[in-house]
Formats: C-alpha cells, sequence, structure tokens
C-alpha cells in the first residue's frame, strides 16, 4: 500500500497461460505505468503485495480455473492486512466467465476480457471511487494490443503481434470464441514496431499470432506471411526472426523458401501435430492429415537441414482408439520432434468436443499419456545427443537457468532455440555482480552472443562445457548486452527505467514445461 498521500501506487501482474497472454500482460503493465503506477520492489512482487495484484488468466489449460481461484483465495487474506489494495482479473477465463468471477470471489475489485485491455487503469479508478466491482467485458476487438504502451522487462528479444483472434474451428479450442475472428495488423505497422525495437538494443524477435501462416487473410494476400518474413528479417540491426505458430493446413511452400533464404530466420519450427490419426483430425477439424504433415517436415528439413522442429500432442481425444493412438506413436516417431508439448484432454465447456460421445476414462488417458511422453523423451535424448560436438551460437539470457549459480554457468538459446547452459572460463570471476559494475569483455551479459562447443547433452537441454578444458568459446558483445548493462546501471543508482515503449522482451515465458 502506498505509504503517503503522493507516493505511487504499486502494481504487479501475474501470467497464467500462453505467448499471447505473456505479451497482453507486457501492455496490462505498460498501461498501468503510464497511468502512473509503478512496479512493486521484487520482494513484494513475490508476495503479491502490491497496491494493484492483476491476474491475466487462461482458458486453455485443464486446472485454469482451480488455479484462478486458488490464486484469488491467497490474495483474499493479502488484501484483508492492506486496505485500498485492488485486484484486477482479465484475460481468457475473465472473457469466459464473465461476472461470475465476482460471485465467487467478491473481494475481486475489476474483471476484463480480451478485447479491452485498453479499459483497465479507468477500471481500477473507477471501483475506487464508487468502492464496488467493476466488470466490463467486450464482445469485439476495441483497440488492437500493439497500439497500446508496453513495459517489457528484457531488452534484448521481443514479441511483435502481427494478428489476433483465430478463424480455424478446432473442436477442442475455445480460443476462436475467446479471441474472436482473426485480425491482420498492416506489414507496416509491423515494420514500424520491429524497428522500434531494434532501437531499444533488440536483436531478436519473435512473430505472434494464433494462426502465423494465415497472417493476410485480412487484407487478401495469401503469401503475406512469407513476404513479413523476408522483411522483418532484413531490418537493419535484427540477427534473429522466430514464430509461433502457424498451422500445418495453411502452411506453404513460399514460407519454407522465405525461412530457408533469410539468413536471420532462425532454423527452428513449431508445427502442431495434436493427433497422428486422421479419424482424430477429422473430429478435431484440423483440415490436414498425418501424411500431409509428414510432407511439411520433410519439405522443411530439406531446405533446412539443421532446423529442430518442435510440436504439440493431445492425448486421448473423445472416441480415440488404442489403434488412433498408436498412429500418433508412429507419426511422433517418424517426425523425430526435438521436443514437444503433450496434453491430456479434457473437456472444455463451450467447445464442441466436450459434448461429443465416447469421452475417455481418466485411467486410459493417463496410460497412453505416459507411453507418449516416454517416446518423446527418448527421442529428445537422441536428438540432443547428436549435438554433442557441434559449435553453436547461444543468445544469452536472463533466468532461463535456474541453477546456474550453483553450476556456474549461463544459459540462452542456440540458434535452433535449444536451450544451452554454458560454463565461462575459469578467467571469469566466480559470481560475479552482473548488475552493478563494469564487466570484462570475456564475461557474457544477458544480449550477448558466446559460440562454444556442445560437450554433452539430456533430453531437454544441451551443456556447453567446451570452456573449461581450453576449447571454444568466445564472446560477441551486442547492442543488446550494453542495453541491458545501461537498463541495470540505472536500476543500481536508483532509477527504475520504467518508461512505457516499445522495447524488447523475453521470448520463451508462459509456455508449457516439456514432456
Amino acid at each position: 500500500m502506498s505509504t503517503t498521500l503522493d507516493a505511487p501506487r504499486t502494481y504487479v501482474v501475474r501470467t497464467l497461460g500462453c505467448q499471447m497472454n505473456v505479451h497482453d500482460s507486457e501492455h496490462m503493465a505498460g498501461m498501468l505505468e503510464a497511468a502512473g503506477y509503478v512496479p512493486a520492489p521484487s520482494q513484494d512482487a513475490a508476495s503479491s503485495r502490491a497496491d494493484v495484484v492483476v491476474i491475466n488468466t487462461c482458458a486453455v489449460r485443464e486446472n485454469a480455473a482451480s488455479r484462478l481461484y486458488g490464486n484469488l483465495g491467497q490474495l483474499a487474506a493479502v488484501k484483508a492486512e492492506r486496505p485500498g489494495m485492488q485486484i484486477a482479473v482479465g484475460g481468457c477465463l475473465a472473457q469466459k466467465d464473465r461476472g461470475t468471477i465476482v460471485d465467487r470471489a467478491p473481494w475481486v475489485d475489476v474483471v476484463f476480457g480480451t478485447h479491452n485491455l485498453d479499459v483497465l487503469p479507468a477500471l481500477l479508478e473507477r471501483a475506487r471511487h464508487n468502492e464496488r466491482a467493476q466488470v466490463e467485458i467486450a464482445e469485439s476487438l476495441q483497440v488492437f494490443p500493439s497500439t497500446l504502451p508496453t513495459r517489457r522487462e528484457s531488452v534484448y528479444a521481443g514479441w511483435v503481434s502481427i494478428s489476433v483472434g483465430c478463424n480455424n474451428t478446432c473442436t477442442f479450442c475455445i480460443v476462436p470464441h475467446l479471441r474472436g475472428k482473426e485480425r491482420d495488423r498492416r506489414p507496416g505497422e509491423v515494420l514500424a514496431e520491429v524497428e522500434a525495437l531494434v532501437s531499444q538494443g533488440a536483436i531478436e524477435v519473435t512473430l505472434l499470432g494464433q494462426n502465423v501462416n494465415s497472417y493476410g487473410v485480412e487484407f487478401g494476400d495469401r503469401l503475406a506471411f512469407g513476404k513479413l518474413l523476408r522483411a522483418v528479417g532484413a531490418v537493419p540491426g535484427i540477427e534473429r526472426v522466430r514464430f509461433t505458430s502457424p498451422h500445418p493446413a495453411a502452411f506453404t511452400d513460399d514460407v519454407i523458401a522465405a525461412m530457408a533464404q533469410t539468413p536471420t530466420v532462425m532454423p527452428q519450427l513449431h508445427m502442431p501435430l495434436q493427433s497422428g490419426s486422421d479419424a482424430v483430425l477429422r473430429a478435431m477439424r484440423r483440415s490436414y492429415r498425418s501424411e500431409k504433415f509428414l510432407g511439411i517436415l520433410q519439405r522443411v528439413r530439406a531446405a533446412i537441414p539443421d532446423a529442430a522442429i518442435t510440436t504439440d500432442v493431445i492425448v486421448g481425444f473423445p472416441g480415440e482408439t488404442e489403434e488412433d493412438f498408436a498412429q500418433t506413436l508412429r507419426v511422433v516417431e517418424a517426425a523425430r520432434f526435438s521436443s514437444a508439448f503433450t496434453f491430456q484432454y479434457s473437456p472444455r465447456p463451450g467447445t464442441p468436443a466436450a459434448d461429443l460421445p465416447d469421452q475417455l476414462p481418466k485411467a486410459v488417458v493417463q496410460e497412453r499419456y505416459e507411453r507418449l511422453v516416454a517416446l518423446q523423451e527418448r527421442i529428445s535424448a537422441e536428438e540432443h545427443a547428436g549435438q554433442v560436438g557441434r559449435t553453436v551460437e547461444v543468445l544469452v539470457a536472463e533466468g532461463e537457468g535456474r541453477k546456474d549459480g550453483a553450476t556456474r554457468r549461463i544459459t540462452g538459446r542456440a540458434a535452433d532455440n535449444r536451450l544451452v547452459h554454458l560454463t565461462e572460463p575459469a578467467t571469469v570471476p566466480s559470481g560475479p555482480d552482473r548488475s552493478a559494475e563494469e564487466l570484462a569483455d570475456d564475461v557474457a551479459r544477458p544480449g550477448d552472443l558466446v559460440t562454444a562447443t556442445v560437450t554433452h547433452s539430456g533430453p531437454h537441454h544441451l551443456v556447453a562445457d567446451s570452456a573449461a578444458t581450453g576449447g571454444t568459446y568466445r564472446v560477441r558483445r551486442t547492442r543488446a548486452g550494453d542495453a541491458w548493462a545501461a537498463r541495470e546501471r540505472a536500476r543500481a543508482d536508483g532509477g527504475h527505467d520504467h518508461g512505457a515503449t516499445p522495447a524488447a522482451g523475453p521470448v520463451m515465458l508462459g509456455i508449457p514445461a516439456r514432456r
């Protein structure tokens, strides 16, 4: 709670769900800061002791509602000790459940949806003035989120939305209902945001959309996404371009050509499979079949031999037989994914699949899920073992390696997006304070690029300990690392770096854990 009448109110935004939610949370933070709020100190943020706590919800995950109400239950106790504290709930579950959130958790002050992020500061003020909850859910997009102020926590990489919404009708998915029909940004607007990110120090961008390769449908250019990839990749200062997620039915060879011919587009592809059974794909309304899916992967690998391909798979869709599941296992074996996000099907109210007959027993779904995970773990381990001996260039990240302090390593992503833990040379002082002092040129900062040789691997990561034996280890300082160091010096000097202009943001937050 603010300690004086003049002290700015503090905030924290908690994010549940996907990359789109992570990026929406950046907009929420940007709008709050534009309205005069400041981020809560890290210790207060961790315990949600802020004047405003915003929960950006997901409606896709199985336990989305229980996670929300579990969070809200904890916040009720905090709020009871902090007069004037406000709690806001936004995102997909807020769009779906609307007024029932306040019914179940009457201590919530504000509920807003996916289509009206811009109203958050006004609703908070109205709730304070009226001393009652404010619920405002728009039925269609009011303001394109990318036009809103943005608060990005990292300066070396950023999300850039190219579209919102989805025109597909997958029977298991509630996203089109919650985010609406696809709306595309004009290419010039996307490029302007990328250029703004570069001016702030970013060297990597990830293009976001529910179905990125259908980009251009709104303005009638079915080849627009391939053109956009080439254009973004040509922006001066950009070194890495990624995108997520495409849909196999709309994935065309011109996109493969753009990936292969644009050096800054990384050799990485996330291609959701969902099921290897054609019968299940039909029931899911996924307008491709397993043969087409594998054909796409074959063409990608022919054009980009080093591409790392990841996927999503759902186990236990209604009516899935043991033979259907066996077909999924065969496709996964043939596809050789570097990793996969695997899910047990569970009904989502409001989706057609929730009303289908032949919902499978939990025990059957669990047993199949475990077999799929075991298969993919083996494949991932084999694929990663094939990387041992390769020399890779790693973009050093902030917060990616949970054990870096204990293992005396730094962590980042290779060009193909594999997670790499790197041992630093013995000449680098143990545990340097990277945020408060000038660092020697051989000390990599978040945003810098390190070249090292992979020495061993696991199913979910690579390790490059070549520096420990006097092998390859080269640090390339970048504008992104310079921007990170400048921000850290400002923080150490007592500045807060609260600007809400577009800058860069983390690229791997809010995704499900690899299985």
